[in-house]
């Protein structure tokens, strides 16, 4: 089996090429690895290609920093430059991708806002935990 799971932000505006069911879009993703052995955030830069669709999908509405989740399956190829030397390459070709976050959290404020508002009910935000009103709690199902 062949499928990756991919969560991060693009490091470019995607560039396409072709039209129509030859049409390739190519961008990349900043993923941050989960550990790490010396305790530093390390990041990987991930080659995406997207076909058809899709590939109009990313280039229409995704650009630099927009954080992505995505699925796909890796794909190693090679090629000659033009120096004659051998070049081994790895790309994960999307199968399904969708936004990670909405417009407004990829704004300014870093994804945070201070109150959330539903209806007549309201949730403050207090750093790591939210203090519900006792309203939304008794719509909580659980």
């Amino acid at each position: 089996m062949n499928k990756v799971i991919l969560m991060g932000r693009l490091t470019r505006d995607p560039e396409t090429r072709g039209e129509g069911t030859s049409l390739v879009t190519r961008y990349s993703l900043a993923v941050d690895r989960r550990f790490s052995r010396n305790e530093e955030n390390n990041t990987d830069f991930i080659n995406i290609v997207a076909f058809g669709k899709s590939g109009e999908f990313a280039q229409r509405y995704f650009k630099k920093g927009t954080k992505v989740l995505l699925t796909g399956r890796i794909q190693t190829g090679s090629y000659t430059n033009k120096d004659g030397q051998r070049v081994y390459t790895t790309d994960v070709i999307a199968e399904d991708q969708e936004f990670a976050e909405s417009k407004n959290a990829s704004g300014n404020n870093g994804g945070q806002t201070d109150t959330y508002s539903s209806s007549s009910n309201s949730v403050q935000d207090d750093g790591d935990f939210m203090n519900l009103s006792d309203g939304v709690k008794d719509d909580m199902p659980f």
